[in-house]
């Protein structure tokens, strides 16, 4: 029987005569407008003849090429073209779509759902063009989805708990090479939140495919956090945004984002700071603070809540913790409190009272100690700040400008409510930094009260006769009816008719004065 022939899948050898090719569909592989760059399409031979570029560009027009490769000229045109017209101009050709793209994907903003980071084509695309992203928002706003419902037993109906360990690498397998290490810890635990928590929760514990995508976009330079819609009533509940803010966090960490500098949280609540935290978070490793320490640029907008209760400070000392990790690197600090209702400053929760290390009546048998008052901020670096929409003290505002005075250069307060004091108190630090920054008042200047502005003066020629000569002293005697005896030298003139009287010209009285203005 004949043997039945199998056509060969490799690649013959090209020629030199040979056109580009692809084995597959471009809409297969090229999703979200990404094209190839044009340097794997093109050998170095045909990039440096200008029939190559013509053919690359589809234009035989010599101004116009001359116009398109000067860097400067392209980039000038680029940046003038609108948003929405780069993806059409991406589709010229291939020479447009690979100096557009720098453009087009600089700023990318991921709304996660369950197939996110886990699709195929989605991380295809992502490997492609990820390079070019500049400004990442990341967005997860609360939902009934997102909410986690209490762990139940199936069998008994209690409550089962529930200690979350994130496992950065992939479970591994076992010896026998068949069974794999469960996700949560358990298998049991695993099949039971498997059975009972929706897919969207095991997307964002899925902490490799964070590292992956992060990977793909190395030249981050800002990163935006948005996770609005939480309601009062879930404040201390678990939602699935907590375990994906984990995996985010970790993700940015062990991802080679060096060029990191700005870090947005959006409508965050209260209680992602614990999960966002820089220094001892959960699944941190030692090298996360580095990560962390490259941000100078801050900007958070928190959902405010009630802070009066003395028993409910623990977001308020996160939020403090939170702030701490950043403050020796921070150059620019933004903080609002989103809601009708005004929260606390962050920037002095140490002289907060609620916070106040009050030791409450406690009994013997109650062995806590209260928690004490948190240190004070200091931010080395900071340059700028606004603060909005907040509640404090004239005293908080009057330290924070006396501790930051040598580094801070303008801050705004807006929307600001003074519990205690005025306005002019907590400006006290400004007028004395501005009576700090005057010269050194003389003796003579104490004595008398000098007025200097700028007066027009104009010296006529006196007419000296030869045989004249000046033969008193210049310098001052002791004044008599008729004035010093300078004066009465600087006033004569040819004949007694022309002479002035001490009243219009007070003689060495008007010449003091003017050498006191011209000091």
């Amino acid at each position: 029987m004949d043997s039945y022939y199998r056509p060969s899948l490799r690649r013959e050898p090209s020629t030199g005569e040979s056109t580009i090719s692809t084995d597959s569909h471009p809409s297969r592989t090229l999703l979200f407008g990404e094209i190839p760059s044009t340097v794997s399409l093109l050998s170095s031979r045909s990039l440096r003849s200008n029939n190559s570029v013509c053919n690359l560009v589809l234009s035989s027009n010599q101004p116009f090429l001359r116009f398109w490769l000067s860097e400067e000229c392209r980039e000038a045109f680029l940046s003038s073209v609108d948003k929405t017209t780069l993806p059409n101009l991406r589709l010229v050709c291939h020479d447009f779509a690979a100096k557009a793209a720098p453009r087009t994907f600089r700023d990318a903003k991921i709304n996660f759902k369950s197939s996110t980071f886990t699709k195929l084509g989605r991380m295809t695309a992502l490997k492609k063009i990820g390079h070019h992203f500049r400004n990442l928002t990341f967005r997860m706003p609360h939902t009934s989805e997102t909410f986690l419902p209490p762990l139940l037993d199936p069998f008994t109906g209690e409550q089962r708990s529930f200690t979350y360990v994130p496992q950065v690498e992939r479970p591994s397998s076992s010896s026998s090479g068949h069974a794999k290490q469960p996700k949560y810890g358990t298998q049991e635990m695993t099949d039971l939140l498997v059975e009972q928590y929706p897919p969207i929760f095991h997307a964002a514990t899925n902490i490799p495919a964070f590292i992956r995508a992060f990977s793909s976009m190395p030249h981050l330079a800002h990163i935006k956090i948005s996770c609005p819609g939480q309601d009062a009533y879930q404040r201390y509940l678990r939602s699935t945004v907590d375990y994906a803010l984990i995996s985010l966090r970790i993700a940015i960490e062990r991802s080679p984002l060096y060029e990191l500098q700005k870090l947005s949280l959006d409508s965050i609540h209260p209680s992602a700071l614990f999960y966002l935290q820089p220094i001892m978070g959960i699944g941190s490793s030692p090298g996360s603070h580095r990560r962390w320490a490259q941000v100078r640029n801050l900007d958070v907008q928190m959902i405010s809540f009630p802070f009066d209760d003395p028993n409910r400070t623990e977001h308020l000392r996160i939020l403090h913790a939170y702030l701490r990790a950043f403050s020796p690197n921070l150059t620019d600090l933004s903080f609002r409190w989103i809601g009708k209702s005004k929260g606390p400053s962050p920037l002095s929760l140490d002289r907060e009272p609620v916070l106040q290390s009050i030791t409450p009546p406690s009994t013997p048998e109650r062995g806590a100690a209260p928690p004490r008052s948190p240190r004070a901020l200091r931010f080395r670096s900071l340059r700028n700040l606004l603060l909005e929409n907040a509640i404090m003290d004239s005293s908080q505002v009057a330290m924070f400008i006396s501790r930051h005075r040598r580094t801070l250069v303008e801050f705004s307060f807006e929307e600001i409510t003074l519990r205690s004091g005025d306005w002019d108190h907590a400006l006290e630090p400004l007028e004395k930094l501005r009576r700090g920054k005057q010269l050194p008042v003389t003796p003579s200047r104490t004595q008398h009260s000098v007025e200097s502005m700028n007066v027009p003066c104009i010296l006529s020629p006196v007419e000296a006769r030869g045989d004249d000569r000046i033969v008193g002293t210049l310098e001052p005697q002791e004044e008599g009816s008729g004035g010093h005896s300078l004066g009465r030298w600087l006033n004569r003139r040819k004949g007694n008719s022309r002479k002035q009287s001490t009243k219009e010209w007070s003689g060495s009285d008007h010449l003091r004065k003017m050498i006191g203005l011209w000091r």
